[in-house]
């Protein structure tokens, strides 16, 4: 599927849930949001039945999100049904990693291909600061449990000020010896974090301490169309991979792929925009799938050029699924 402006949308992230088992100060408020009734999300048929249609206008690529995706029951027989489908190449899910561990042998069978495993800290006290919940453990249980398994690991850090500063070396590391990339995330002006007043590390400033520390961070050309934003580095003497996705300062809408499925079931051509289509009202009204196809194509062709975000933005990330 092109849009208006040539680019290739090949790329569906799919929120399951709009519930987390965290609280992390950059994303949910600290006594939880009124949840949305299980009547208003799309049920996993629904879910289903719009990555077939995705599938028919070029999605090759569809990441599960959330909220927190585990939390969703049934999730690894989703997957199963996902990979069944001949044209999509990649099933991948995005998570905090609580309830990984408990689920990897089920999620590796169903044919998952990859886990992002948010992971801001490697101290047990910062995690349970930022997460506002004790439950380091487990997610480092999880990371443990999934490295040597067959599937791209990705571990994701939103760098903040005067938060973990000093835990982005130590992250880093954790791609010297193992085959997993760790990216830096810039904190987005969204919702909690803008409200919250944290504020983000410069990419600039964390490339120049790697390079510091590491030596020259080598940069690594994009392999195929189905990679998201992040630009990938390795340093010398690294078997992983060091990853980095800066929205804000370096823009990089010109070559975005991707479109977002909230958990109510709204089509989101760009994050930055309410701008999109109410798909959970197309399934529901009984509209046929050409009926709909037709519809979503619309709403990708006209896909934003560009995002635009002013502090003013009034959804929170576990909306949208990141």
């Amino acid at each position: 599927m092109i849009d208006q402006f040539g680019r290739e949308i090949n790329y569906a992230r799919i929120s399951v849930t709009d519930r987390c088992n965290l609280r992390c100060r950059y994303c949910m408020p600290e006594c939880g949001v009124k949840k949305i009734s299980h009547n208003e999300i799309l049920s996993l048929e629904e879910v289903l039945r719009v990555a077939k249609i995705f599938s028919q206008l070029g999605i090759k690529k569809i990441r599960l999100t959330g909220g927190e995706p585990l939390l969703r029951k049934n999730l690894p027989s989703l997957i199963r049904e996902l990979k069944n489908i001949s044209s999509i190449e990649q099933v991948t899910l995005t998570t905090n990693g609580v309830l990984l561990k408990t689920f990897a042998q089920e999620l590796i069978a169903a044919g998952l291909d990859g886990v992002n495993l948010s992971l801001d800290t490697l101290e047990e006290k910062i995690f349970t600061d930022l997460t506002r919940r004790k439950l380091f453990n487990n997610v480092l249980e999880s990371f443990q449990t999934l490295l040597g398994k067959n599937l791209r690991l990705k571990i994701n850090c939103v760098p903040l000020c005067g938060v973990n500063d000093g835990e982005i070396l130590k992250l880093a590391t954790l791609a010297k010896n193992n085959p997993i990339k760790v990216r830096f995330i810039e904190l987005m002006p969204i919702g909690c974090a803008w409200e919250s007043g944290l504020r983000g590390i410069p990419t600039a400033e964390i490339f120049s301490m790697l390079e510091n520390n590491f030596g020259e961070l080598l940069p690594i050309d994009k392999k195929n169309s189905l990679q998201g934003p992040a630009k990938y580095f390795q340093p010398k003497n690294f078997v992983g991979q060091i990853g980095f996705i800066d929205a804000l300062e370096h823009k990089f809408c010109g070559s975005c792929n991707r479109i977002r499925l909230t958990a109510e079931g709204f089509l989101k051509t760009c994050l930055s925009f309410d701008t999109g289509l109410d798909v959970k009202n197309l399934l529901r009204s009984g509209e046929n799938d050409d009926k709909i196809l037709e519809k979503i194509r619309e709403a990708i062709y006209c896909k934003p050029k560009e995002h635009f975000f002013d502090g003013a933005t009034k959804f929170q990330m576990y909306q949208v699924g990141g």
